[in-house]
């Protein structure tokens, strides 16, 4: 082999390791994001009665989602914010305050005393710590989604911008396992509803500090840095205005699909327990079960979508969502074991993961470098504040009013408009706009 073959065989490999060296940093502080965000759902069913009083179940989780759904109002500032200064400041920048921002607020919800000790002054600072939490989350789905997107090669960005959701899911995998290990091993039920819940949210804020610490270390994406032109900067809102086709895009793909994600993430927790009658450990390892299921399936379908397309998931996700989603959540509320929740649940991830595995990739794919962080980041945000955030909240509602079964018809309506969007756009990865800087 001749030494020019040998360099660059050497090149190609060091730019192979920075390449995954940067998913994995990106990675893993979008996993201890989002696993201090779902902390709280996973501890919700031991906390709720420190905040709110009274002796129903459903209604105080009911006033937990709430406050949860709160959290997301806040989710469309921080994709504004955080678009904004990851497309005129940096990707890397974005990602570090977003991440300082997530330890500031389980920092917050870990040392708040209980509603027995200050009131109405508790559910009111639970629920400031929600949006802080919101306004940080808002911004890192639109900076992590473009920095994956933009450290990725071309023939395999499918595959590696997946791991966006693999570490999504994974950080509420970890609140559930850390769920589970407290349960099972450290603390006793009386304990967990005592002072064990703030220990997630405790373990949440340092891990958030690691985080930025490696976050430190990121390097600046080429695309960003080639598009980085000196004089005026136009507004991030003003220059989205010249996309609406893909700003459409976005909201369409994400209404059904974000619905349908805190459908089995957030909401399934409650279901298991509430509905179905599954005990406190069963709801925990179907839970975690079913996720780790969720997670295998991402790469997977991330690295079909670079050999068939990315349009083909997204149709298959929007159709059998719109067919078998009612069928689906009827079968599991009149299921008796662990086994047969766990297997229907698996059957809705893989219709879910048509969607969850690549519509990163797709909105970065939508959007050209300058308005990319905001063009994926804001109308994502505000998309799941309407329809993903609330999902919880609606489904206990009709619960409460002795109607469970119509939210199932609720989610397949709103698959139903995301499979409209999927049918009518042209394929990103044949049409990508990753290549342009105007």
């Amino acid at each position: 082999m001749s030494e020019v073959a040998v360099a660059t065989d050497q090149l190609r490999f060091t730019d192979v390791r920075r390449r995954l060296k940067a998913i994995f940093i990106g990675s893993i502080g979008n996993l201890v994001e989002w696993y201090d965000f779902y902390a709280y759902t996973a501890f919700a069913l031991y906390f709720a009665n420190s905040f709110f009083p009274g002796n129903d179940p459903v209604v105080q989780q009911l006033n937990a989602a709430l406050l949860f759904a709160i959290g997301f109002v806040m989710r469309p500032i921080g994709g504004w914010l955080f678009g904004h200064l990851a497309d005129h400041h940096g990707r890397r920048t974005a990602l570090m305050l977003s991440v300082l921002l997530m330890c500031f607020g389980s920092l917050v919800i870990a040392v708040i005393p209980t509603y027995a000790s200050i009131g109405t002054a508790a559910p009111a600072l639970l629920g400031l710590a929600r949006i802080i939490q919101g306004l940080s989350l808002g911004g890192e789905y639109g900076a992590s989604a473009t920095y994956l997107t933009e450290v990725a090669d071309d023939k395999h960005r499918g595959f590696y911008v997946s791991f966006h959701y693999v570490t999504l899911i994974g950080g509420q995998l970890c609140a559930i396992l850390v769920l589970l290990v407290l349960q099972r091993v450290f603390l006793t039920a009386d304990q967990m509803r005592a002072w064990g819940w703030r220990i997630p949210f405790l373990i949440g804020a340092m891990l958030a500090i690691i985080a930025l610490l490696m976050r430190r270390s990121l390097h600046e994406t080429d695309a960003f840095i080639e598009a980085k032109k000196p004089g005026r900067r136009e507004s991030s809102i003003r220059t989205l205005f010249k996309y609406p086709r893909q700003v459409l895009i976005v909201v369409g793909l994400t209404a059904g699909g974000t619905t349908a994600f805190y459908t089995y993430t957030t909401y399934m927790q409650k279901f298991l327990k509430l509905s179905v009658g599954l005990s406190d450990n069963q709801t925990t390892l179907v839970s975690a079960g079913s996720l780790i299921f969720a997670m295998c399936l991402q790469p997977i379908y991330g690295a079909l979508s670079d050999r068939i397309g990315r349009k083909p998931l997204l149709i298959w996700f929007g159709l059998m969502g719109t067919i078998f989603t009612v069928p689906l959540l009827r079968l599991l509320q009149a299921t008796t074991s662990a086994l047969g929740a766990f297997l229907l649940i698996a059957a809705a991830w893989v219709i879910v993961a048509g969607y969850t595995s690549i519509n990163a990739v797709v909105k970065a794919e939508l959007f050209p470098t300058k308005v990319r962080a905001t063009g994926v980041g804001l109308p994502f945000a505000i998309t799941t504040s309407i329809f993903g955030g609330p999902a919880e909240s609606i489904a206990l509602w009709f619960k409460s009013i002795g109607h469970e079964s119509w939210f199932s018809y609720y989610l397949s309506l709103v698959i139903a408009i995301s499979f409209l969007v999927s049918l009518t756009m042209r394929d990103t990865k044949r049409y990508s706009a990753i290549g342009r800087h105007e």
